[in-house]
């Protein structure tokens, strides 16, 4: 069984793309978006994850069946969040506890 080889640059560019993204999420954080900064904030985590588990974990390069596991991985995120999304935005629902 083969390996394929990946050149040092490519690792430099996902670096790169890594940091750029890190710095964007630095600048969004001080900007008010309203609801639409979760949104954003996601965007951008999921993208560094694609890119750590598609060059550093050489998903890549691997199998299809490789493939279909890291999409069953994101699949049952999304489910995770569409199952804690609805507490999240009900969180403002509820009436003030009164005190005493």
């Amino acid at each position: 069984m083969s390996q394929h080889v990946v050149p040092p640059s490519v690792y430099v560019k996902v670096f790169g793309g890594l940091t750029i993204l890190m710095i964007l999420t630095w600048v969004m954080a001080f900007v008010n978006l309203g609801v639409f900064n979760p949104v954003v904030a996601v965007t951008i985590a999921i993208l560094k994850a694609l890119l750590i588990v598609l060059f550093f974990m050489n998903v890549k390069y691997s199998s299809r069946l490789t493939w279909v596991f890291v999409a069953g991985g994101f699949f049952w995120l999304l489910i995770l969040f569409f199952m804690v999304m609805p507490d999240y935005l009900s969180r403002d629902w509820q009436a003030p506890v009164q005190p005493w």
